[in-house]
């Protein structure tokens, strides 16, 4: 039977501990027999997991025997692993053990240098800090999981499901893992990367930027078909010193700090009215459906009509609303 131990570290995220031992848990082969023997183990002591305490009944030497290891993040990613940990999990890597990570379990990872040179993901909330803390590692922030073979990560929360259930797919085909994932009342493939999570903001200029006035009139017409001539003349300058203005000052074009308003404003819509796609994009400042749907993907990594499924608020748009 194939072993999952679950590492519980200091300040453990009790989601992030659940998600592993619930999902291969569900996991059962044809005949109906369990599929995963799971492990919790953790170095010797109690483990703080914010509202409740963890006594793990394995010890680090469980490590050595499995042929899973999943690592939960902890409430403060940046805390040194505890005396053992990081040599343990090279050896189970030496060994061949497969590795995962859940959420900031990733700085758990990161800390082993088993990470260097390869792929990444994190909670997109943490995925600069975690690239600025490992240069050495490339942090991609809008998926759901990274698999490198025997190394994996995952996002934030959920994310660490979906990575699960691609393992148990890996390990035994899609009709157990299909179970897992209906018995987790979870789709075994979700739409989309964690981009679709991400609140995008608009790229900030500094406080007292000479343009903050424009940046602001901008946003309140982005609805309108401007050209850059038009942005230009409305700052009073031509439209090469408006491109090295907006260079210095938000790091970015005109153009693509107009299209990110234009996506901000289409999920806002979204979320919260019942308009069709077709409406949204007008009031967005979109020439087309088509030019919309299309930017749309591409900001936010998925399309206008899923977000709004995952994002419609209670008085906002009704299932199905609006088209695709």
């Amino acid at each position: 039977m194939h072993t999952v131990a679950v590492l519980a570290l200091d300040q453990v995220i009790p989601f992030d501990i659940a998600v592993p031992i619930d999902t291969f848990g569900w996991a059962r082969l044809p005949d109906g027999r369990e599929a995963y023997r799971i492990r919790v183990c953790s170095p010797p002591g109690e483990m703080s997991a914010g509202a409740f305490t963890v006594r793990a009944p394995y010890g680090l030497e469980a490590l050595a025997d499995a042929d899973t290891i999943i690592l939960p993040g902890v409430a403060d990613p940046t805390v040194p692993l505890p005396p053992g940990v990081a040599e343990a999990l090279r050896a189970a890597a030496a060994n061949g053990t497969r590795i995962a990570s859940i959420c900031v379990g990733a700085f758990v990872f990161a800390a082993t240098g088993l990470l260097d040179g390869l792929r990444a993901t994190t909670h997109w909330a943490a995925a600069r800090h975690l690239a600025a803390r490992h240069p050495e590692i490339t942090v991609d922030p809008n998926v759901l999981y990274v698999d490198n073979g025997q190394f994996l990560t995952s996002a934030g929360a959920a994310a660490g499901m979906d990575m699960c259930l691609h393992m148990i797919r890996k390990d035994y085909g899609s009709a157990v893992a299909a179970h897992a994932a209906r018995m987790c009342v979870m789709p075994l493939e979700r739409e989309g990367g964690q981009a679709q999570f991400i609140v995008h903001e608009l790229p900030p200029a500094p406080a007292g930027a000479t343009l903050e006035p424009l940046l602001e009139w901008l946003e309140d017409h982005c609805d309108q078909d401007l050209t850059l001539e038009e942005v230009a003349a409305k700052a009073g300058m031509s439209t090469r010193t408006l491109n090295r203005r907006f260079r210095e000052q938000t790091g970015t074009t005109p153009l693509q700090w107009l299209h990110r308003a234009r996506v901000r404003r289409a999920q806002h819509l979204l979320e919260t009215t019942a308009h069709p796609v077709e409406r949204i994009a007008h009031q967005a400042g979109f020439g087309s459906p088509t030019a919309f749907r299309e930017r749309f993907r591409r900001v936010v990594g998925t399309s206008p009509q899923a977000y709004r499924r995952a994002f419609r608020s209670r008085g906002g748009a009704p299932a199905g609303a609006g088209t695709v």
